[in-house]
């Protein structure tokens, strides 16, 4: 599968998707500043699924009717950043294409995976 890992996704997202062998772009390897908007239409322009752990994108997915290919929006406290990596990984392997045009909360123990209204 192919992600855009924004600049707030942690860094072992990255590597771990990356050995398990998806194509992980991530904007912190080319770009210092970036603007969301920007961010989503990229991941859509490059089918590629947002990985963030900024709520905003929720907001430019279900009030800005933005079209994108899918967004994964990681909640992880502190106290469990040491399951992230697996979590992503297994998240991914288990619900594959699934993933795809939906709005996934990952959080330590539970995901939740909705459908994105799509702009008109």
């Amino acid at each position: 599968m192919q992600f855009l890992a924004d600049e707030s996704c942690d860094f072992v997202v990255v590597r771990a998707l990356r050995s398990a062998g998806h194509d992980v772009l991530a904007v912190s390897e080319f770009q210092r500043r970036s603007v969301d908007r920007n961010l989503m239409e990229m991941a859509y322009a490059e089918h590629r699924i947002l990985l963030t752990e900024d709520k905003d994108f929720g907001w430019l997915a279900y009030v800005g009717h933005m079209d994108n290919p899918g967004v994964i929006l990681i909640r992880f406290p502190a106290t469990a950043r040491a399951m992230l990596a697996g979590t992503v990984t297994r998240l991914v392997a288990e619900f594959g294409s699934k993933l795809t045009g939906s709005f996934v909360v990952l959080r330590p123990g539970s995901v939740r995976i909705s459908a994105i209204p799509q702009s008109e």
